[in-house]
């Protein structure tokens, strides 16, 4: 079969590479139908992901047709059509049964190698490095789909695949990241990146109860998008002080939530982001700060701040001493994916969103080592790619 395979920073290419085997008799096979490249596969692209490995199959948005299923599956059969979601869960440990599936306590086969980093091991995922269970990912032609019963939510509906294909990551943890803002009727809310889950991240806060929406970056097509899809106002942080809007729009008392929907690329406007570009070109730290800061200095005391966005190491200059003297909650985690899945497809089938909106650019596979530049360089207007294998 043809995969998009990682083979160094910079460099990934569509290979042949031979078609995935059930290995358990929890897996299923699926043909994919459609995959997608998200801002979380820029991480192992720009190598800032530890534990890629040439050859890596990347890729973790992926829905398509059941072809073969393992012996103890009981909820899928041939044919059924399914989206998978990037979290690889096993439904039966401490952290599963709390609904904390990001969190699964036996999906890593390489959760030691987690552990050294991290304390602790967070789930597998597809697609995304060694050091998260190395899983083949899904910007393939067919995928195994280990835990089979958990993972996969079945599409009986005739939607086209462009608006269910996100049920597999962006929606659900743009839904998450407004969950975790804590967000009460009436509240105002700011966004801080305007990509594909920040998208999300807008229309699910509206969805929440948010009164007011900011959605903050400097890319013109996104800032468009925001402004035409939601009720979201909009800042171009090149071309406004971030804070001095914020506070006007609030009387002075900032967001009550704030989410951080860019991570560990972030970029940054003044001096504070000359000096951390520096250290980048050192090798001083792996993250970068500049939402994080500025969310933190604009958050009103005794706010919310949301973090969505993916980080991969550590970073010097967070604010620590202003998140504790404003007494602001943090809440973080990757998504969730399964205990949304559900009640995000019903709102997609009963109309309340069509998340197709985010769609710009839709190629074939083959071109997908194009479109991750084009989709890097924010070129030709792109916010989100969707590849059809």
């Amino acid at each position: 079969m043809r995969a998009l395979r990682w083979h160094d920073e910079g460099d990934v290419r569509v290979d042949d590479v031979p078609k995935p085997e059930i290995q358990e008799p929890t897996d299923a096979v699926i043909e994919i139908t459609a995959t997608a490249i998200c801002g979380s596969d820029l991480h192992l692209y720009d190598g800032f992901m530890p534990g890629m490995e040439e050859g890596d199959i990347i890729g973790h948005e992926p829905m398509g047709e059941v072809v073969e299923v393992g012996s103890a599956v009981e909820t899928l059969s041939e044919g059924d059509r399914v989206v998978v979601p990037f979290t690889i869960s096993c439904g039966a440990c401490w952290y599963c049964d709390q609904q904390l599936y990001s969190l699964c306590d036996e999906s890593n086969p390489n959760a030691e190698m987690a552990s050294e980093s991290m304390g602790h091991s967070p789930a597998g995922l597809f697609g995304f490095s060694h050091m998260l269970g190395g899983y083949d990912g899904g910007q393939a032609e067919y995928l195994r789909v280990p835990y089979a019963d958990v993972g996969p939510i079945k599409v009986d509906s005739g939607l086209p695949d462009e608006k269910v294909l996100f049920l597999s990551d962006i929606f659900p943890t743009g839904y998450m990241a407004a969950e975790n803002a804590d967000i009460e009727n009436g509240d105002t809310v700011a966004v801080w990146g305007c990509g594909p889950v920040g998208q999300f991240a807008i229309q699910s806060a509206e969805m929440l109860g948010a009164e007011r929406v900011v959605a903050i970056d400097r890319e013109r097509e996104r800032l468009d998008m925001a402004r035409e899809h939601s009720d979201a106002e909009v800042i171009d942080f090149e071309s406004e002080d971030v804070y001095d809007r914020l506070m006007d729009v609030t009387d002075g008392h900032g967001p009550d939530g704030c989410i951080d929907a860019v991570g560990a690329e972030a970029h940054g406007a003044g001096p504070s982001s000359v000096a951390d570009s520096g250290q980048d070109g050192e090798e001083m730290q792996g993250d970068r700060p500049y939402v994080l800061q500025e969310a933190v200095r604009c958050c009103r005391k005794g706010g919310t701040l949301s973090v969505p966005g993916v980080y991969t190491g550590e970073m010097n200059g967070f604010p620590t001493g202003s998140l504790m003297n404003k007494g602001l909650t943090v809440n973080t985690g990757q998504t969730h994916v399964q205990r949304y899945l559900d009640p995000l497809l019903e709102r997609i089938e009963d109309g309340d969103i069509d998340p197709s909106f985010v769609v710009t650019h839709q190629e074939s596979l083959e071109k997908a080592p194009e479109m991750y530049e084009t989709f890097r360089d924010k070129n030709d207007g792109c916010v989100k790619v969707m590849l059809n294998p």
